[in-house]
């Protein structure tokens, strides 16, 4: 009898994690003879019921091009501080023991994690209570450590692209400032490399802090070399220098989930106000997350998935995979999750964005 291994995805959904757990089944079944088991919704899956199903052949049949996960996610169901009702109210509880009962109860050997930085804190913790755990990492906002590059964040980099390519036609025609929100909660990767590739004119980030005048400034030099239009791409966690983060729901509100955006409306309505311009803000939103994923993204999703099976053959628990050059290796997850993966206010691609006249705010 071969091995029994389970799957969750937990956190965001994003473009490649079906492609992840295609690389797994198929991985798994083809070549070691292994069974496995999909936990649906993330860690709920293991605090409820437990609640799986087997991923055969069959399942993973035409779900390379799908975005999404066909076992589901949470991004909520952190087992410790997992929200429970007592005496009519909600609190957050540890049900860690639970999780590791309920999986010792599936009867697999090993987890494979798919998921961010939540995700995989959580999975770092769960290893050190004893859960046989490999990670995964997956996150659009690619602020993950150890990786060169999470899957999914090509994909919507190019959705944001041809969003501000889609944008310059009516910006133009009307004479508009577009302030176009994107996601990045800590790290500003989506907005910078779409900002560049869609030819936008200013790109506020969280690691540079704003100073609205200088954008106003930018707008109007613009102008004056005969662009009555501009095209500004703002990060949902980017800031004015001395202000905060525009939040729509806090943690402590939002069952320890703090819930950002709304800053493109701010920037916005300031712009509107310096310069007596016409604005008009596009949100994004979850448009990032969904729909097919590119081929950069499909591979790397396939290649994640198989070699995460194999640091399972290899029993190399705790570990991640990542990619470093051309390469897919394994890290420590605990090395993965120590800080963010964040924009270098000084590196080479800010300095390319503002040798190529784009404004950062600063």
């Amino acid at each position: 009898m071969g091995k029994t291994i389970a799957i969750l995805t937990g956190g965001g959904d994003c473009p490649g994690l079906n492609a992840v757990i295609r690389g797994v089944v198929r991985s798994a079944i083809l070549k070691r003879g292994w069974k496995v088991l999909g936990i649906e919704d993330g860690f709920d899956g293991l605090v409820e019921g437990p609640r799986a199903r087997e991923l055969d052949l069959q399942a993973v049949r035409g779900i390379l091009p799908r975005g999404g996960t066909i076992i589901g996610t949470s991004n909520r169901g952190n087992p410790f501080a997992f929200p429970v009702k007592e005496g009519g109210q909600v609190k957050l509880a540890d049900v860690s023991e639970l999780v590791l009962k309920n999986f010792r109860d599936l009867g697999a050997e090993a987890l494979i994690a798919v998921g961010g930085d939540g995700t995989l804190k959580i999975s770092r913790q769960l290893g050190d209570l004893g859960l046989p755990v490999v990670g995964v990492p997956k996150t659009i906002d690619n602020d993950l450590r150890s990786t060169d590059v999470t899957f999914g964040y090509n994909t919507a980099v190019g959705v944001v692209t041809e969003a501000l390519d889609r944008l310059h036609t009516t910006a133009e025609s009307h004479q508009r400032v577009m302030v176009v929100e994107v996601m990045g909660r800590d790290a500003g990767w989506i907005a910078l490399e779409s900002g560049i590739a869609g030819s936008a004119d200013v790109i506020l980030i969280p690691e540079i802090p704003f100073c609205i005048d200088r954008v106003c400034q930018a707008i109007t030099e613009r102008r004056k070399r005969g662009s009555k239009f501009s095209i500004v791409v703002v990060a949902e966690g980017a800031f004015a220098a001395g202000g905060d983060k525009v939040r729509q729901l806090s943690a402590s509100e939002n069952l320890g989930v703090e819930r950002l955006g709304g800053v493109a409306q701010h920037v916005a309505a300031d712009i509107g106000k310096c310069l007596e311009m016409e604005t008009r803000v596009v949100v994004l939103g979850h448009v990032q997350r969904g729909g097919t994923p590119s081929p950069f993204d499909r591979i790397l999703g396939s290649r994640f998935g198989v070699k995460a099976v194999e640091l399972i053959e290899a029993q190399r628990f705790g570990h991640m995979v990542a990619l470093r050059g051309r390469s897919v290796i394994s890290v420590p997850i605990e090395q993965a999750v120590g800080s963010l993966n964040l924009v270098d206010p000084q590196g080479e691609l800010v300095s390319t964005a503002e040798d190529l006249g784009i404004m950062l705010g600063r």
